[in-house]
């Protein structure tokens, strides 16, 4: 593995860890978000956007932002507020992995977005959960089956962009799979949760048009 890459990497995820740092530091400076979850969901994306993510929280995710949003904008918070769940289900179970290996069809990557999707689904439909309950107001029960219908389509969007760059990654650049300890699995990962914001967003556009997710 050549030695830039890994020299790449390591600063990637370092300035990363810092976006969500700042990020955090502004939430907790007496500008906490109006709906409690997205404290949560910025710094979660600054974790794989880095800069990006910095740019974004500050031109129009902030608590001061315009109260009335373009919709492209309302949007992208949406998907970053799936992609949060996301996020969160795909590092806890790739670490889980490294204790608990298992694959199939011979593939521990196969095992891995086995796994990665569960979570990933679990802890999207949570996220969606307390926001979509909160802003109808609606009975728990309602408020799950409308979390399932907001997130369900909208997640499996992102592990496809997701589970895609990881493909490439996998059986066409490196030929292998990267140890998941290894500051170039996580790049990779960085890069491949912006795949899955790629693939997202449009399935967001429509669920947030057709009503079936909030507008954020």
């Amino acid at each position: 593995m050549p030695e830039w890459l890994s020299v790449l990497s390591a600063i990637s995820l370092i300035v990363s860890f810092l976006s969500a740092v700042a990020v955090a530091w502004d939430l907790l400076a007496g500008r906490p978000q109006k709906m409690w979850i997205m404290n949560i969901v910025w710094p979660i994306t600054a974790l794989y956007a880095g800069p990006l993510a910095l740019f974004v929280y500050f031109k129009f995710g902030r608590s001061n932002a315009a109260p009335k949003k373009p919709f492209w904008q309302s949007v992208v918070v949406a998907t970053t507020h799936c992609g949060a769940g996301c996020t969160l289900g795909d590092i806890t179970s790739e670490w889980f992995l490294v204790a608990v290996p298992f694959a199939i069809a011979g593939e521990k990557i196969f095992g891995a977005w086995v796994l990665d999707y569960i979570l990933a689904y679990v802890l999207g439909i949570v996220f969606q959960y307390f926001t979509i309950k909160p802003m109808k107001n609606l009975s728990r029960k309602e408020g799950l089956v409308a979390a399932v219908k907001a997130d369900t389509l909208s997640l499996t969007a992102w592990q496809v962009g997701m589970y895609g760059w990881m493909a490439i990654v996998t059986f066409l650049i490196f030929g292998q799979e990267l140890p998941k300890t290894s500051a170039v699995f996580w790049f990779m990962m960085q890069i491949a949760m912006l795949a899955g914001f790629l693939t997202s967003y449009p399935v967001n556009w429509w669920l947030v048009r057709k009503g079936l997710k909030e507008s954020m």
